[in-house]
């Protein structure tokens, strides 16, 4: 029998590219678990019909356009999702947390999480403590918010911004997006918001969609390294309690 995975969307634009690819290549029958819908994208304080986590062999929570601290405007899922991801971390399941969701672990582990003095915004050279673990990239950023190391936990990656990546017991939080590749890309910037905002910052898009192409190859490579050292690092981890 298949192992499985879900994958836990916060919008309707969050392919899992790379990621996606090389779960299905270890053997993990992928599920998807879409928060707010697209009808719901200008009042996302909705309150989802939640799947069972338990069911699962893993859990990998995406990005999002919001803010992992924003209680007032999402609180509705998002309070119960920190709770119900405590209870999983607790119980054993790897989970991978990427940039929203690695802020939202942060958060599930006594850390913080704000709005940054800058916004980090297309393909970043990372200082990592563990190029086995983490390499130093390029990763794809897409961020304004930075999230502060758990209280425990232990830091794999960083810059002068933030942390980039940690991990505590069974659980992976980063703050790049290693499924981005040029397709993932490609679904983000046909949202009209998305694009506004990266030019708003003086990205240049036609660049960065070259760029992308560019570094394919490379990037898509270090997104299935990262998944087998979630898989077999992490996810093989002793449980921690928290």
């Amino acid at each position: 029998m298949p192992k499985r995975v879900i994958f836990v969307e916060h919008d309707n634009a969050s392919p899992g590219g790379p990621i996606w690819a090389q779960f299905v290549r270890r053997g993990y029958e992928i599920t998807r678990f879409m928060v707010v819908g697209e009808e719901n994208s200008e009042n996302p304080n909705v309150e989802p019909a939640w799947p069972d986590f338990f069911e699962f062999d893993a859990v990998v929570i995406m990005g999002s356009q919001y803010a992992a601290y924003d209680d007032e405007r999402i609180g509705n899922w998002l309070l119960p999702l920190i709770e119900k991801m405590r209870a999983v971390h607790n119980a054993g399941i790897p989970i991978f947390g990427i940039c929203f969701g690695g802020q939202l672990m942060s958060r599930v582990f006594g850390g913080t999480v704000s709005r940054a003095p800058r916004a980090e915004l297309g393909w970043v050279k990372i200082e990592s403590n563990d190029e086995s673990f983490v390499s130093s990239g390029p990763w794809f950023e897409f961020h304004w918010d930075r999230f502060t190391l758990p209280p425990g936990a232990t830091e794999i990656a960083k810059n002068d911004l933030c942390p980039q990546a940690f991990h505590l017991g069974r659980t992976l939080g980063v703050q790049f997006h290693p499924e981005v590749d040029p397709e993932v890309l490609d679904t983000w910037l046909a949202i009209e918001s998305a694009c506004g905002e990266l030019e708003s910052e003086g990205v240049d898009i036609v660049a960065l969609r070259a760029q992308t192409k560019k570094v394919e190859a490379e990037s898509n490579q270090r997104g299935y390294d990262l998944v087998d050292q979630f898989l077999d690092r992490v996810a093989t981890a002793p449980i921690t309690l928290i």
